[in-house]
Parts: C-alpha cells; structure tokens; sequence
C-alpha cells in the first residue's frame, strides 16, 4: 500500500462531492460538496485541495452502468477528466464508481437523513465509498485501483 493522501471525486452535473484520506489510506472522510459551475472552476478547486493536502493522487468515480459499458455520463466524466489532468500535475485516476450513489443514499437513509432534503450529504458520502474501495481494492491487489488519465 503506497503511503500518501488521495482525494476522491464523485463529479456531478450540479454537484460535486469530495473526500480524503490520511496519509496511511486507513480513514476516508467526507471533505466539501462544490457547486458544479463549470469543468475549469471545479478542476482548479480540486488541483487547489490536492495541492494544499499534498495528495499522491486524485481518483475520480466513473460511472459505468451495471452492464461494464461506458454511457453518456461516463463519457462527460471523462471530458472533465481531461480537464483535472491539464489542471494539475497529480495522478489522477478513474476509477469504477458502480452502485457508489446508491449505497450511500441507502447509508444516509438508514441514518436518519433525509435523500430529498440532505442531497448535497449523499455527493460527499458517495466519495467517501469510492475512496473507500479504492483503498481495498489497491490493499487486496497490491496495485492502484484504476486507470492512470494522461
């Protein structure tokens, strides 16, 4: 397991979750909720966090459909990924954010929280889970989850 912080990146058309970890990759914890505005105000607000937490990488959930194929969204996230890259000059990863939405509005559910009222809290959570896997994923394979954007 590589030693460092990572941001993860739920992208959205109207919000965009974040979270981190410490530097072990033990604990993913919600960061913020950004209003999405536009691909290079939201790529310099996530190039501004990975700089000031001196991420070793930025992994950002690609929504593939439960078939494994790549659909309209998946295709916007990587135009925004595209973005992210030529923003910063830290990795960034897309990673499979399957069912990520789900579980943490089932999460938040049985917590207690409101899905109509308490949105923006679903962004955060979803990234924290992909986070999450994608810190399993690379301890259990002994590898980065992902694929590495140029």
């Amino acid at each position: 397991m590589r030693f460092g912080v990572r941001l993860a990146i739920d992208f959205g058309s109207t919000r965009v979750g974040i979270a981190k970890c410490d530097r072990e990759g033990i604990l993913a914890t919600p960061l913020m909720v950004e209003p999405y505005s536009d691909d290079v105000t939201v790529a310099a607000t996530i190039a501004s966090l990975a700089s000031e937490y001196d991420c070793l990488e930025i992994i950002l959930g690609n929504p593939i459909n439960l078939a494994g194929d790549e659909a309209q969204a998946a295709q916007r996230v990587r135009e925004f990924a595209q973005v992210l890259v030529q923003t910063t000059d830290i990795d960034v990863r897309l990673v499979d954010e399957r069912l990520t939405t789900a579980a943490a509005r089932k999460q938040l559910q049985e917590a207690g929280y409101s899905t109509r009222t308490d949105k923006h809290l679903i962004d955060a959570a979803a990234a924290v889970i992909l986070l999450e896997d994608a810190l399993e994923s690379e301890r259990r394979q002994g590898r980065p989850a992902g694929e590495l954007l140029t």
